[in-house]
């Protein structure tokens, strides 16, 4: 016997559980229903060891036009707003200086004119330059032992949120549960969804489930479904890989390096882990795999349905790997995973951020990161930066690369309004209050003081017993 619902969200990582808890809080639609096939939350791509923990605002993520830093910005001030409100005790989140940090001439050219000319000054009120005295101040390792002729600059934001993204969907999954008509369903894989007549069949192996409305947020594998189901057939996907490195107490808070715009991946960067600041995580690699998830093998064959092998598949890889930028990047990538040379090879992307790093004080962090889907357009032969929704007659399928995590209450805002439409406007949306209890929330720049070097390495004790003497 099957179990009837309006909305089926298939996937229970952060986008798919943002998506679970906009349409509960702040719709009347009567019954939605998660389903998850692992037995946790936000078990793969979303736990805090598989991404790099970060909430991209676009500030200094040096990759980003203005147009796209605009997009992302709101997203992420959505989900900042968001701990601001519920997780003042930290327990999700911390929050820390962030800087990207201009190393030479060339590179502090760039910076200023990304802050002056471009516009980032601007459209980031919080943003500051700051040189090599106050850099000093917030993040000594970067400053120390660095020749004293090389010119150093950098762009600085107290915004640095430090994210366990596994947590906050939970903690999304926990605030749907507490209304009326929601159904979660963990360790239950979906195996086929049907479209029918009147609605939509999610074959599980643990049951049939029936629904007005199907939204697919399974990440790598939304496209996978959307295939099968005869969409997105001029699309495939380039799975990356993305590892960590890990080394003693070293940063206070966030520093990025410059990074090639033509690269779809994150610079690389070192940062404080969200939950131990005495662990400093340098990364992320990014390195090819034929899987959808890493390190489980039964992916490689979800990898080929999504590939297809068909010729326009082949000449878009063979075109996109051929790229004279990020052929050399791939294989680079490629060595730091083998032993002992991969973190000999790595090193220097270490020492341009902490110069007096060696190679004793960086090991491999075993068992960290997560597959990133990067979208392959067929037709046109290239990659496509940024997410892909794919939206059917009462069916939408969501594939979310990076920054996804960053902006899922943002799709979630969109997704809502597609769903609200598959529905014929039976139901409706109260914007005013998801907005007040997200982005209401997030500190404008004449709202927070400036930061000082104790701010940057201040830790959860040191705030509240100077909370206390107040």
């Amino acid at each position: 016997m099957s179990e009837t619902t309006d909305l089926i969200i298939v996937g229970g990582g952060i986008s798919g559980a943002s998506l679970l808890y906009t349409v509960a809080k702040f719709t009347d639609v009567d019954d939605v229903t998660l389903i998850e096939k692992e037995r946790e939350i936000a078990a793969i791509n979303s736990d805090r060891t598989n991404n790099s923990q970060t909430l991209h605002f676009g500030d200094i993520e040096t990759n980003y036009t203005l147009e796209k830093a605009e997009e992302v910005k709101e997203g992420a001030e959505l989900l900042a707003g968001y701990l601001e409100g519920t997780d003042p005790d930290r327990e999700m989140h911390s929050k820390r200086s962030k800087m990207v940090l201009g190393v030479g001439d060339e590179e502090v050219t760039k910076l200023e004119e990304r802050y002056h000319d471009e516009g980032f000054g601007d459209l980031f009120p919080k943003l500051r330059e700051i040189g090599r005295e106050e850099i000093a101040d917030l993040e000594p390792k970067v400053v120390e032992g660095r020749d004293r002729s090389t010119e150093l600059k950098a762009l600085q934001t107290p915004d640095g949120y430090v994210v366990d993204y596994g947590a906050v969907a939970e903690s999304f999954v926990d605030a749907a549960r507490e209304e009326a008509g929601v159904g979660v369903h963990l360790g239950t894989a979906v195996e086929n969804v049907d479209e029918g007549r009147d609605g939509f069949t999610v074959e599980t192996d643990d049951g049939d489930f029936e629904a007005d409305a199907v939204v697919v947020a399974a990440g790598s594998h939304s496209l996978q479904f959307a295939k099968e189901m005869g969409y997105g057939e001029h699309m495939s996907l380039l799975p990356v890989a993305g590892s960590f490195f890990l080394a003693d107490d070293l940063l206070n808070g966030k520093v990025y390096t410059l990074q090639m715009k033509k690269l779809p991946f994150a610079a690389v960067h070192g940062d404080a882990d969200v939950h131990d600041d005495g662990v400093t995580r340098f990364g992320p690699t990014a390195k090819l795999v034929p899987a959808l998830e890493r390190g489980r093998l039964s992916t490689v064959s979800d990898f080929a349905d999504v590939f297809g092998f068909s010729p326009a598949s082949v000449l878009s890889y063979a075109n996109i790997l051929s790229d004279r930028i990020l052929f050399p990047y791939v294989v680079r990538n490629l060595v730091y995973d083998l032993p002992e040379v991969g973190k000999r090879a790595f090193l220097p992307n270490v020492q341009k951020v902490v110069p007096t790093v060696d190679v004793d004080d960086i090991e491999r962090a075993k068992g960290y990161g997560g597959v990133r889907p990067q979208i392959v357009d067929t037709k046109n032969k290239e990659l496509d930066m940024g997410e892909a929704k794919i939206t059917g007659d009462g069916i939408l399928f969501n594939i979310t690369p990076s920054p996804g995590a960053s902006t899922a209450l943002k799709n979630a805002m969109t997704d809502v309004q597609t769903v609200l439409d598959f529905f014929d406007a039976d139901y409706e949306f109260d914007e005013a209050a998801f907005r007040d209890a997200t982005i209401e929330n997030f500190p404008r720049a004449d709202a927070e003081p400036e930061p000082t070097a104790a701010d940057a390495g201040e830790t959860d004790d040191d705030r509240v017993a100077a909370e206390a003497d107040d």
